[in-house]
């Protein structure tokens, strides 16, 4: 009975609420169907208004026109872009039919001429995508490429490293085969105008030749601007020339299985039996624990810390259960190509890659299968060139702390340089090292012997592979160049020792050392007096 009566009680205000909800939608409804003109709200007409009729056939009159305009408008679109479409699939097409992709390009013996088309097809196309005829629009000022300049005698460069110069012959002979190659052609050409065949004309030689310019564009070829003297003192004659570069062909595909190539890492050694200490931390992390594929041979000169170095050696191999090492002790005077022939000759096993190596080196497990992978017995030795660290007092002097070690092994042109003029760390199987000959025992101390090895190497059938490698640093130490070295090693010496320090803006900080602290205590002062 009490719900009856509280429900008849609550049934006015539900209807009330229903007929206010109905109100406020019915709002809602005219503001969003309202049409709008161009600029303003149309206004609504009156409903009892005689011309109500009139207005809303008016107003949907004008919707109906803007709709008609815009499905036009869209219309006109539509059929601009097919156009502009149907014009690029033509153009594409025909881009193709004229310089095909170079994938595509097979050479068919079946059909030399239909071959001998594609390829020319090709190499026309290089010169019309190289930077020969117009401009390319590049995105900042370090994507240009550079040209170099060149003589008859010398080429002037940019990018010289540590071991050419700004001005130099051309010591490469491919380089120096190049540039006469294309002096020739261009003199031949000067000498052969199109044309009047009969007609007198200048004969042209090499020493007419003054001066060229020329650059690569490595997916394209090299193009040359070659400069000759004219007939009167101020003409000159110009020729362009281009070497275009051929179609990528594919020369093996194959699958290499380095899991049973053992490495023999061999450390020649006297005294530093705490660089020692450091070089096997770095041989048990990335040498045993991560490759596991590894011996190592330590060559010992003299017996000064010999039982200091066994000792971090047996401990290493009894906390790291680490059994393929081998110790050879010498009573002599400290040889490095020495220690590391003999520790080559010393391995009975069979045939195994060589990795000679210095205490104050640090390698990753990365590097070493690229010792691998760049070495094949009877055909290819790897002269990694290593990333040589500089002072780390030089480099973090203004550094609350120096990193770690890992820390500072960053390949950055403030932490280090490519140790380009070295030659001492190398991989090669040992049969190879022994039918080169090994290493001149005549020489004695620091350097040159690496150098005798890798000439031997470049002299012989085998092919070298010299590159950069980011596994691979050399770690800073103190270097002393004894006075017992031969002027030439002790130069050497001097020369390294010089590279070691830091870059040429950190040298020169020190140089100015006194002039910075000057300018800064000035400063300091005047913004007192402020």
């Amino acid at each position: 009975m009490m719900l009856r009566r509280g429900f008849v009680l609550f049934l006015p205000r539900l209807v009330g609420l229903l007929v206010v909800a109905c109100c406020l939608v019915s709002i809602v409804y005219m503001l969003a169907c309202t049409p709008k003109g161009d600029n303003q709200q149309l206004a609504l007409p009156r409903v009892h208004s005689p011309t109500a009729k009139e207005g809303y056939e008016a107003i949907l009159q004008e919707r109906e026109e803007q709709h008609r305009n815009y499905i036009i408008s869209l219309k006109k679109q539509i059929t601009q872009l097919k156009a502009e479409l149907q014009g690029r699939s033509e153009q594409l097409k025909n881009a193709q039919d004229q310089y095909p992709d170079p994938l595509d390009i097979q050479l068919d013996h079946s059909n030399p001429e239909k071959a001998q088309a594609n390829l020319l097809a090709f190499l026309r196309s290089q010169i019309d995508k190289a930077e020969v005829h117009t401009g390319v629009k590049l995105s900042t000022e370090y994507a240009a490429v550079p040209f170099e300049s060149f003589t008859l005698q010398k080429v002037y460069q940019l990018e010289t490293g540590l071991t050419r110069h700004p001005e130099e012959k051309p010591v490469r002979k491919d380089k120096r085969d190049e540039l006469i190659e294309v002096i020739e052609l261009a003199v031949g050409s000067l000498n052969n105008p199109e044309g009047d065949s009969n007609a007198k004309h200048h004969v042209y030689t090499a020493s007419d030749f003054i001066e060229g310019i020329y650059r690569t564009e490595k997916d394209k070829g090299t193009l040359y601007e070659l400069t000759f003297k004219g007939d009167t003192k101020h003409q000159f004659k110009k020729i362009v020339l281009f070497r275009p570069f051929g179609p990528v062909m594919r020369v093996k595909n194959e699958n290499v299985n380095m899991a049973d190539t053992l490495i023999n890492v061999i450390v020649p050694l006297a005294k530093r039996a705490s660089k020692f200490r450091q070089f096997m931390q770095n041989f048990r992390e990335m040498g045993i624990q991560q490759d596991g594929r590894i011996h190592l041979t330590v060559v010992y000169f003299g017996k000064e810390q010999m039982n200091e170095v066994k000792s971090i050696l047996e401990n290493t191999s009894k906390s790291a259960n680490f059994k393929n090492f081998t110790f050879i002790q010498l009573n002599e005077e400290f040889s490095r190509g020495k220690g590391l022939d003999i520790g080559a000759r010393f391995w009975k096993g069979s045939n195994v890659v060589l990795f000679f190596c210095d205490v104050d080196i640090y390698f990753t497990a990365e590097f070493l299968n690229s010792c691998r992978l760049n070495t094949q017995p009877g055909k290819k030795v790897f002269y990694p060139v290593l990333f040589s660290q500089y002072n780390p007092s030089i480099i973090y002097g203004h550094h609350d702390s120096i990193p770690s070690l890992e820390q500072q092994l960053i390949i950055k042109k403030e932490t280090g340089f490519w140790r380009d003029f070295g030659f001492g760390m190398t991989c090669q199987y040992r049969s190879d090292f022994i039918n080169i000959g090994g290493f001149d025992l005549d020489i004695k101390g620091w350097g040159g012997e690496d150098v005798h090895l890798y000439r031997k190497y470049l002299h012989s059938n085998l092919i070298v592979i010299r590159t950069p490698v980011r596994g691979l640093f050399h770690l800073w130490h103190e270097k002393q160049c004894p006075d017992e070295l031969t002027p030439e090693q002790y130069k050497m010496c001097m020369q390294s020792k010089a590279m070691n320090e830091g870059s040429h803006g950190q040298l020169g900080m020190l140089v100015f050392k006194q002039e910075i602290e000057t300018h800064l205590h000035r400063q300091k002062l005047s913004s007192k007096k402020t």
